[in-house]
């Protein structure tokens, strides 16, 4: 795991309080999982104060965060051999997870 300064400690823990989950995913050790609903990201520290996603927000799959692929002639999510369809929906939901994230991740003034 990896040390979090007490700026960044107040900024999961704000993010905890609107509603997201802070969890751990085994595989990104160096990472701090958030989650809401079947959406989900990595967050890592950011020298001086804040937090930033590292790559892009997940959909969930059977639990596990999933990459966007296409097969067969559509998208899809995967993880392992499981897949969901990428739908409307979930991309609009996968955006409002973003953005709402990414709203809380600057350390307060």
């Amino acid at each position: 795991m990896f040390e979090l300064s007490p700026i960044q400690i107040a900024i999961l823990e704000r993010i905890a309080s609107r509603g997201f989950t802070i969890v751990a995913f085994p595989l990104y050790g160096s990472a701090a999982g958030v989650r809401r609903g079947d959406c989900a990201a990595l967050l890592v520290p950011v020298s001086g104060a804040g937090m930033k996603i590292l790559g892009e927000p997940s959909w969930l799959v059977a639990g596990n965060m999933s990459v966007r692929v296409r097969r067969n002639g559509s998208d899809v999510f995967v993880w392992k051999k499981e897949q969901v369809q990428v739908t409307p929906e979930r991309l609009v939901e996968l955006a409002t997870f973003r953005s709402d994230l990414e709203g809380m991740l600057a350390p307060e003034s």
